[in-house]
């Protein structure tokens, strides 16, 4: 297993935005794909966005329009914008060598992303 670290969390008020950035230093090849997923207190972790080797992405229905995903050959970005309180949450990515379906492989502790007035 790779571990994967998030950075770029914190809390800002409804309206602003952040970019959360996610590496690994275990491996610096191309991944299949990539994703972020979140989980709020009390609910069930989302699929928030995910992305494949060749770029094409996929937006939860919550977070479209508002959120972008891209990245590198091993590093993913998730660039937030127009944050609302129901964004709060635990954001992790995740990575996988292997074409889904299927859970993906390898993750990261998650990092908090707060949005309240």
């Amino acid at each position: 297993q790779v571990r994967l670290v998030e950075s770029g969390g914190g809390s800002v008020q409804p309206g602003e935005s952040l970019t959360l950035s996610c590496v690994s230093s275990q491996y610096t090849g191309t991944w299949a794909r990539m994703a972020w997923f979140r989980r709020a207190a009390g609910k069930d972790r989302e699929e928030v966005a995910s992305i494949d080797r060749s770029g094409r992405t996929r937006y939860a229905d919550s977070v479209k329009g508002r959120f972008t995903a891209s990245r590198g050959s091993t590093t993913l970005y998730l660039a937030m914008r127009d944050l609302e309180p129901e964004d709060t949450a635990i954001y992790s990515c995740a990575a996988d060598l292997r074409q889904g379906p299927g859970d993906y492989a390898n993750w990261g502790q998650g990092i908090q992303v707060t949005v309240s007035s």
